[in-house]
C-alpha cells in the first residue's frame, strides 16, 4: 500500500452510497418489526400536510395517517393547526395504503365495530335523541343506546331534555344481547380528559398564579369556573367581587370569561379529589388601596345604600367601597331610631365624606350634612315673641313637644302651659292637633326652643345674654342664631383636628 491511499476492505465493496443504502434497507427492517398500529389505540402524530379535505399525519410507521379536516375544526369553526404541530387522535380504521384517524369512532360499524370500540376504550360520537327514564336515548353507528343521567356530565344534569338534539362524544360501557342493549357514559370520557388535563396544569400551576376561567356553573355559595378541560375551580361568593354580593348571579354570570387569581390547591385526605380555590377580586386592584387619595373630609359624593342596621346605614359610594352613615347622621328634621325608618336597600343618597381611614377600611358619612339644615334657613327666621302655627308632636310629664317647621321643634314646658287662660284645653290636645304659640327662648348653641300659649308675653330674660353688648332688640335674633351656629361648628371642627393630632 502506498502512501495517500486509503486501505479498503478486501472484496472491493463498500462505498458511502452502498452504505447508505444499507442502512435504509436495516431502518426499514427494523419498521416492518415494529409492532402494527391497531384500531382503538390513540397515537400523537406530527402534522405533514394539510389539504382542503384531508390532514395527513405522521402515525409514527410506514404508512401516514389520515383525519378527515372537517372534524378538527374548532368550536368557532376554524381549523386550529398547522404543519409542524404534534396532535392526538384515535385510529378508527386500518388500510394497506393509509390508517384512519380520527377524534372520535363514527359510520355504521356494525355490531363488530361497537365491540372493538368497547375493548379498546375509543370514543364514539352519538347524538342525544331523546330522555327516557333514568337517562337519555343515543343513537350511535346507527343503533340506539342508553346514557344514565348521571353519566351525562361530570356535574349533575338536572334538565336532560336540553341537551337533545346536541352530538357529543361517549364511551361505550356495555354490549349485550348482540347489540339491543347498549349502555355510554359521557362522564367517563370527561373523567379521562379531565385527569389528563389536570396533570398537564399541575405541572406549571401554582399558587398566586393570575389565569383566565370560565364561569360553567352558579351555586348559593359562590362559582364554579373552568380553567382547563373538564377542571373547574370554585371562587367563593366572599372573592367574587370586592363588593358585597348576596347572590353570584349579581357578580359573574354563566359563560363569562374572566380573569382570576389561584389561592389555594389542596387535595381531600378523605377522597383524594383536588380543590382548587379561586378569587375573581384579588385578580384585580384593591379599590381601599386608593380610597384616601379618591375620596377626602368634605366631599359630597353619590351612593348607594347597600346595607342596614339599627346602628346606621352602610352606603357603597365605589365599588368595593362602603361607608358607614351612623342613625345620628340620617336626618335634620327627624330624630331616627332606626336606619330602616328612613331608608330603603338600594337607594341612591347623596352622601357627604367626614372621614377616611384607609388603613381600618372605615369612611365615616353623613346624609344630613348633604342637606339643607333646617336649623339655619328656617330656626334662623324666628325671633323671640314672634307668633307662630305648629302642630303637636307628642306629649310628655314635663310639657308638649310642638312641631314648627320640618326639623324644628320646640317644647312648651308645663309652667308656660299654666299661664295660658285657656289652660285646660292644652291638656286636651292630641298628637297632630295644631295650635299657635309664642316664641320665648331660643338657644341656638343646643338647637332649642321655648315656646309659650298664645296670648301670654314671651319670657325675654334668657335669650338677651345672646345678644352683642348694648343691642337689646328682639330683631336680632336671625343673626344671633346663625352666629350660634357657625360658632359652634368651628367648636366642632377644632374638636375634631384636636383629636386627630391626639391620636
Amino acid at each position: 500500500m502506498t502512501d495517500g491511499q486509503e486501505e479498503r476492505p478486501i472484496g472491493g465493496g463498500g462505498d458511502d452510497r452502498e452504505e447508505q443504502s444499507f442502512a435504509d434497507l436495516f431502518a426499514a427492517s427494523i419498521e416492518e418489526k415494529a409492532p402494527p398500529v391497531k384500531v382503538g389505540a390513540k397515537i400523537k402524530g406530527r402534522i405533514i400536510g394539510i389539504g382542503e379535505e384531508s390532514v395527513f399525519i405522521d402515525a409514527g410507521v410506514k404508512i401516514d395517517g389520515v383525519a378527515v379536516k372537517k372534524e378538527l375544526l374548532d368550536e368557532s369553526g376554524n381549523f386550529p393547526y398547522a404543519e409542524g404541530d404534534v396532535i392526538e387522535l384515535y385510529v378508527v380504521d386500518m388500510a394497506k395504503d393509509e390508517i384512519k384517524l380520527s377524534r372520535a369512532f363514527s359510520g355504521s360499524g356494525g355490531l363488530e365495530g361497537l365491540y372493538d370500540a368497547k375493548e379498546s376504550g375509543l370514543p364514539v360520537n352519538g347524538r342525544i335523541a331523546a330522555v327516557v327514564k333514568g337517562g337519555v336515548s343515543v343513537e350511535i353507528m346507527r343503533q340506539r343506546a342508553f346514557c344514565p343521567v348521571s353519566q351525562l356530565d361530570l356535574n349533575y344534569v338536572s334538565d336532560p331534555a336540553a341537551l337533545v338534539g346536541q352530538e357529543f362524544q361517549f364511551l361505550i360501557t356495555k354490549v349485550e344481547e348482540r347489540g339491543r342493549n347498549i349502555v355510554v357514559s359521557r362522564r367517563k370520557l370527561l373523567e379521562i380528559e379531565r385527569e389528563k388535563a389536570l396533570a398537564e396544569l399541575l405541572e406549571t400551576l401554582k399558587v398566586g398564579d393570575v389565569i383566565s376561567a370560565t364561569v360553567t356553573r352558579l351555586a348559593p355559595f359562590g362559582a364554579f369556573a373552568r380553567i382547563a378541560t373538564g377542571v373547574d375551580g370554585l371562587i367563593h361568593i366572599s372573592e367574587l367581587s370586592w363588593r358585597r354580593v348576596a347572590d353570584p348571579a349579581e357578580a359573574v354570570s354563566l359563560g363569562q370569561e374572566l380573569p382570576v387569581k389561584v389561592t389555594a390547591i389542596e387535595k381531600n385526605e378523605k377522597n383524594g379529589q383536588l380543590k382548587i380555590s379561586l378569587s375573581a377580586k384579588q385578580a384585580g386592584a384593591d379599590p381601599w388601596s386608593t380610597a384616601a387619595e379618591s375620596f377626602k373630609a368634605g366631599d359630597t359624593v353619590p351612593g348607594k345604600v347597600a346595607r342596614l342596621a339599627d346602628f346606621g346605614a352602610f352606603i357603597e359610594i365605589a365599588p368595593g367601597i362602603e361607608g358607614l352613615a351612623h342613625v345620628s347622621e340620617l336626618s335634620h328634621v327627624k330624630r331616627v331610631l332606626k336606619a330602616s325608618d328612613v331608608l330603603a336597600l338600594g337607594e341612591e343618597v347623596m352622601v357627604v365624606v367626614k372621614e377616611v381611614d384607609p388603613a381600618k377600611r372605615r369612611i365615616s358619612l353623613s346624609l344630613k350634612a348633604a342637606s339643607a339644615d333646617p336649623w339655619r334657613e328656617t330656626a334662623a327666621s324666628l325671633t323671640v315673641g314672634t307668633e307662630v302655627e305648629g302642630v303637636l308632636e307628642k306629649r310628655a310629664d314635663f310639657g308638649l313637644f310642638v312641631n314648627l317647621f320640618p326639623g324644628v321643634t320646640g317644647l312648651m314646658p308645663k309652667s308656660k302651659m299654666a299661664e295660658a287662660t285657656g289652660a285646660k284645653s292644652l291638656d286636651n290636645l292630641k298628637p297632630g292637633a295644631r295650635l299657635t304659640v309664642v316664641i320665648a327662648e331660643i338657644n341656638p348653641a343646643e338647637r332649642k326652643i321655648t315656646l309659650a300659649p298664645a296670648g301670654t308675653s314671651a319670657d325675654t330674660g334668657d335669650w338677651r345674654g345672646f345678644a352683642a353688648k348694648g343691642d337689646t332688640g328682639a330683631g336680632t335674633m336671625s343673626g344671633l342664631l346663625q352666629a350660634a351656629l357657625d360658632n359652634k361648628d368651628n367648636k366642632d371642627n377644632k374638636d375634631k383636628k384636636g383629636k386627630k393630632k391626639g391620636d
